[in-house]
């Protein structure tokens, strides 16, 4: 098993000062957590217009699976791309190119509704239908918020990063309701035109945003960004073990979701984006309890002894006899499974070099991307066959194999704020 071999360093500018205190959060972090709350609200309901969208256009759960796992895919090649250059390219200019992007496929899913077309934008644009982040954005901001917080700071701005993604998804989960509210006085393809001309805007938005990071998020001449060196070991032992976790995650998104809870349970668009609001807010709540969490028994033991139980729940949901038993079910599961979203970046972030970061985000967020992008045809050919929820059996098993599999494999390689 690889070393860890990284030294505790404070955060410095490129004239080599520290640019982070242990008091309050930079302008530059701001921005970056008010970008990934508007991305997060687009993804939060544009994850239950989907299948929506695509049912009125008379696509079934398998052409939903396959535009879920197209656009996953090329997710994970564009953030793979990145990965090989992104130690050459400033943060700034590739969070403001994502940004356009994110905007022209808002507004190519608000005109265009030919199958091949839309498989087309989904696989070059930003579409999420997970519900959560697995896009080009996540490994930038991720360097970015490393870069300018300290060490023993770093998993509660990671904390507050997450907590902002869970809780406006949440809120754009239960605003996908208009769909329903408003069906009866106006056209539903006018509706969800609206709604993915709305995801462009807050491309566009997010583009404003980072128009003003200051020079102090690219990396210092004291630590220039590099390839992968001596945490190339480790990084890639970590990216393994978050396949098999994001396929099994890729098995439960959220846009399959949706049918299965439609279909199990007869209930309409607007109580299951309800349901994903609750247990949005409630993984939101989760974030923060994490970082007392991690501080006292670990970042390793916290991810896994809450991700566990989770997994377990989520096979239950499938043998649910009432939604209010899957409801609890998913709710229990929502409580505990996102704990380790913070405290996994956070590990990822702690144990390379500082020089690595940009490459190690990119290299463990790749393998994550492209598992998350096969899972979703197997859910959507398994729905077409069965109305058991066989994806979440499997995706539960899955996800308990993995904590296991971690806490065996990196239990005794610590951070530098746990030595």
């Amino acid at each position: 098993m690889p070393s860890a071999g990284t030294t505790k360093a404070e955060p410095r500018s490129g004239a080599g000062v520290p640019i982070r205190s242990s008091r309050g959060l930079l302008p530059d972090a701001r921005r970056v957590l008010w970008a990934k709350s508007l991305r997060a609200f687009g993804d939060g309901y544009v994850a239950i217009l989907l299948p929506v969208h695509l049912s009125r256009l008379g696509y079934d759960a398998f052409g939903v699976g396959l535009i879920s796992t197209i656009s996953l895919l090329g997710s994970a090649l564009l953030t793979f791309a990145l990965g090989l250059v992104a130690y050459r390219i400033l943060r700034r200019r590739a969070l403001l190119a994502a940004s356009l992007l994110m905007a022209a496929t808002g507004l190519g899913f608000a005109g265009i509704e030919a199958f091949w077309p839309l498989l087309v934008i989904a696989f070059v644009g930003t579409l999420n239908p997970s519900g959560g982040d697995v896009s080009v954005f996540l490994p930038l901001e991720h360097t970015v918020l490393s870069h300018v917080v300290a060490d023993d700071d770093r998993t509660a701005a990671f904390a507050r990063y997450s907590f902002a993604g869970a809780f406006f998804g949440a809120l754009g989960a239960l605003s996908v309701g208009m769909v329903d509210w408003l069906a009866p006085v106006v056209a539903p393809g006018t509706i969800s035109a609206v709604l993915f001309g709305l995801y462009g805007l807050l491309g566009v938005l997010t583009f404003l945003l980072y128009r003003h990071l200051s020079p102090q998020v690219e990396a210092g001449t004291d630590n220039p960004p590099a390839p992968l060196g001596p945490s190339r070991g480790i990084v890639y032992c970590l990216a393994a073990l978050f396949s098999v976790d994001a396929f099994g995650g890729g098995l439960v998104i959220n846009a399959l979701l949706t049918i299965w809870l439609s279909e199990q349970f007869g209930i309409g668009v607007a109580t299951i984006g309800a349901i994903f609001f609750v247990t949005s807010l409630c993984s939101a709540v989760s974030y923060f309890a994490a970082v007392p969490l991690a501080k006292r028994f670990g970042l390793i033991n916290t991810m896994v002894f809450t991700h566990l139980p989770s997994s377990g729940f989520l096979i239950l949901t499938a043998f649910a006899p009432t939604i209010w038993t899957a409801f609890g079910l998913l709710i229990l599961r929502s409580l505990l499974s996102q704990m380790d979203v913070p405290t996994r970046s956070s590990y990822v972030m702690a144990v390379v070099r500082p020089e690595e970061r940009p490459a190690a985000a990119s290299v463990t967020a790749v393998p994550r991307s492209l598992a998350s992008a096969v899972a979703p045809l197997l859910s959507g050919w398994l729905l077409t066959v069965s109305p058991f929820g066989w994806p979440l059996v499997l995706a539960g098993a899955l996800k308990a194999a993995y904590d296991l599999t971690l806490l065996w494999q990196f239990s005794a390689i610590k951070p530098p704020e746990e030595r």
